[in-house]
C-alpha cells in the first residue's frame, strides 16, 4: 500500500514533532570588562562572567588561553597569567557566543574612592580650562562607577572605560586624574583609573557589617542596621523603594533649608524671631547606611585585577574620630580580605584645614582628633598617607587644589610602590624628650632639612603642663629636630602643633611637604565618647 504523505513532507513533520535544542544562554561580562579597560600588570589577571551552567568558556588574550565551565549557578572565572606592560590588545571571550573587547591596555589600575573631595571634578578644580585642555592622554583610561546603594551585595555596577581627553576628563574625578597623570609622567605607563565616590558618605557605608560586627569599637553601627530592618521588616527587599522615598525627602528639605536660611536673614535685618529650622530626612533607605556603598559600589568591582587605591574621606565622620581609629582600618581590612591581592597599597588624604582659625590654644578639635585617626591607621602595612594641612579654604569643605593632592599621593606611590629614591612624606612626629623647661621633638622624613615657611618663624606649636593648659609656644629648628617652649610653662610635659580645624602652622621639609599634625600627649579628647 502506498503511503499517503510524501517523503519531503514526512520529514517535515517529524522535524516538527521533535523537541527544539535548547537556546544557550549567551555569555555575560561585568561592566568593567569592556573596550578600553586597562589591565593590572604582573598579577594573575581575573576575568569572569555569568553563562548557562555547564557551558564552556574560553577567554583569550596576547597569545595564551584559560579555559572554565560555568557552574551550577552561571557563573565562571578564569585567571590570566600575568601580562607585560603595553597594548592596545584584544581580548575575546568565547562561549555559546563570542565577544571581542578592543582597545586593551595593560598597566597600572587605581581604585579611587571616598566622599565628595574624591567625587569633586576636574572641571570644578583650580586651573581648569587650561587641565581640561592639556589632558590629551589616551593611555590613562577613565572608568566612573554609577552611584548606587543596596543593603545586600549587587553584582554588576553601571559605568564604561574611556581614553583621557578634554572631552572625557571634565567630570572625572580630580583627585584621582592628578593623581595618575603624574604616575603617567612619571613612569610612562598605562594607568587605569576606577572612580568609585560619593559626597558626604562615611566610612561605614563603604565596610561590610560583617567587618564592623568584629570590633566593640563598631557594634553599635552594625545594630543601626538591625534596628533598622527590625521597623521595617520589608527594608531589604524593598530597598530601591525606599531610598527614592528618601532621595526625594532629601531633595525636599534642601529647598525646605535654603528657604528657611532666607527666612533666617530677614529675620535678623528685621529684629524678629527666625522660624524653627526644617526637620531632615529620616535615615531608613539611606546611602549613607553602614555597608551600602560597599554592597552596591566595591562588592561588584571584587575581583578586578588592581595595583591598590586611594581613598579621600573623613569629613562624614570628624565628630566620631576616636571610632574612626578602628573603622577606618577594619574598612581597609574588608578591602583587602575580600580582593584577596594581599595588602595592596592603601593610599589615603589627610583632612585639610577648614573653618574658622583658632585663637585659643585650648579649644578642642574634632577634625584634629580625625587627622590623628588617619596618622594612626599608617601602622597597617603598605598604607601611605598625603597630608594637605596647608591647602584648605577656611570657608569651603572642597578645597579646589586638587594638584597638590594627587601629586603627594603620586609621590608616596612612586617611593613606596614603585621604589624611586624620593622623598614622600614631610615632617612627621616620632619622640619627645623634656629638656629643663623646654620639650625636644625627634622627628621623621626631615629630608633635605626643616624649614619654617614664610618664616623666620615656627608657627603652630602649643604647649602645656601637668595642668593640661595650653599656651602658644616658641619654637626653633636645631638640626633635625624642632626645640619647643614658652616662659609661662616652667615643667612641660605635652606639645602639639597644628592641632585645630584650621591651624596656622608652617613647618616642612626642604623639599617643600608639610608636617602632619601631632600632638605628644594622649589626654581624651572632644569625641573620645562619641560613637
Amino acid at each position: 500500500m502506498r503511503s499517503l504523505v510524501g517523503p519531503a513532507l514526512l520529514v517535515a513533520l517529524m522535524a516538527a514533532l521533535m523537541p527544539l535544542p535548547k537556546a544557550g544562554a549567551e555569555v555575560t561580562l561585568p561592566a568593567l570588562f569592556c573596550d578600553n579597560m586597562v589591565l593590572q600588570h604582573g598579577v594573575a589577571v581575573p576575568v569572569w562572567g555569568k553563562a548557562d551552567p555547564g557551558e564552556a568558556v574560553a577567554v583569550a588574550m596576547c597569545d595564551q588561553e584559560q579555559k572554565a565551565t560555568a557552574g551550577d549557578d552561571g557563573k565562571w572565572l578564569v585567571r590570566l597569567d600575568p601580562l607585560t606592560y603595553g597594548g592596545p590588545f584584544r581580548l575575546t571571550v568565547t562561549g555559546n557566543n563570542r565577544i571581542e573587547i578592543n582597545n586593551v591596555l595593560v598597566g597600572e589600575v587605581w581604585v579611587c574612592s571616598g566622599q565628595s573631595n574624591m567625587q569633586w571634578n576636574v572641571a570644578n578644580s583650580d586651573n581648569a580650562p587650561q587641565e581640561i585642555a592639556d589632558a590629551q592622554y589616551p593611555k590613562i583610561r577613565l572608568f566612573t562607577v554609577q552611584r548606587t546603594s543596596s543593603l545586600t551585595p549587587l553584582q554588576d555596577v553601571q559605568g564604561t572605560w574611556v581614553e583621557c581627553s578634554p572631552e572625557t576628563v571634565p567630570g572625572f574625578t580630580a583627585v584621582g586624574y592628578f593623581f595618575g597623570r603624574d604616575l603617567h609622567r612619571e613612569l610612562n605607563l598605562p594607568i587605569g583609573l576606577i572612580n568609585s565616590s560619593w559626597g558626604g558618605t562615611p566610612a561605614e557605608a563603604w565596610t561590610t557589617l560583617e567587618k564592623m560586627d568584629e570590633y566593640e569599637q563598631t557594634k553599635s553601627l552594625v545594630e543601626r542596621v538591625r534596628a533598622q530592618i527590625a521597623e521595617h521588616p520589608d527594608l531589604v527587599a524593598n530597598w530601591a523603594q525606599y531610598n527614592a522615598e528618601f532621595n526625594k525627602a532629601s531633595s525636599e528639605y534642601q529647598k525646605a533649608r535654603a528657604e528657611w536660611q532666607k527666612a533666617v536673614e530677614r529675620a535678623k535685618q528685621e529684629g524678629t524671631q527666625p522660624p524653627p529650622a526644617p526637620k531632615g530626612p529620616g535615615p531608613v533607605g539611606n546611602h549613607c547606611t553602614p555597608s551600602a556603598l560597599y554592597n552596591a559600589m566595591i562588592q561588584p568591582l571584587i575581583p578586578y585585577g588592581i595595583q591598590g587605591a586611594i581613598w579621600y574621606q573623613g569629613e562624614g565622620n570628624a565628630g566620631r574620630a576616636y571610632q574612626y581609629r578602628t573603622l577606618f582600618a577594619a574598612m581597609i581590612e574588608c578591602w583587602r580580605e575580600n580582593w584577596g591581592q594581599g595588602d595592596f597599597p592603601f593610599l589615603f588624604v589627610q583632612l585639610a584645614n577648614f573653618m574658622a582659625v583658632q585663637t585659643d590654644p585650648n579649644n578642642g578639635s574634632a577634625w584634629a582628633e580625625l587627622r590623628e585617626a588617619q596618622t594612626m591607621t599608617l601602622q597597617l602595612p603598605n598604607t601611605g598617607m598625603a597630608v594637605t594641612i596647608d591647602i584648605g579654604e577656611a570657608e569651603n569643605i572642597h578645597p579646589r587644589n586638587k594638584q597638590d593632592v594627587g601629586q603627594r599621593l603620586a609621590l608616596w606611590a612612586l617611593a613606596k610602590t614603585f621604589n624611586r629614591d624620593i622623598e614622600y612624606l614631610g615632617p612627621a612626629y616620632k619622640a619627645m624628650a623634656v629638656e629643663g623647661n623646654k620639650i625636644r621633638l625627634q622627628l621623621d622624613h626631615v629630608g633635605g632639612g626643616l624649614v619654617a615657611r614664610g618664616g623666620p618663624e615656627l608657627k603652630g606649636f602649643v604647649i602645656a603642663g601637668e595642668d593640661k593648659k595650653f599656651v602658644w609656644a616658641t619654637a626653633e629648628i636645631e638640626g633635625d629636630t624642632v626645640v619647643v617652649s614658652s616662659p609661662e610653662v616652667a615643667a612641660p610635659v605635652a606639645v602639639r602643633y597644628g592641632w585645630a580645624d584650621n591651624p596656622v602652622c608652617n613647618l616642612y621639609n626642604e623639599e617643600g611637604l608639610p608636617a602632619s599634625p601631632f600632638r605628644t600627649d594622649d589626654w581624651p579628647g572632644v569625641t573620645a565618647n562619641k560613637f
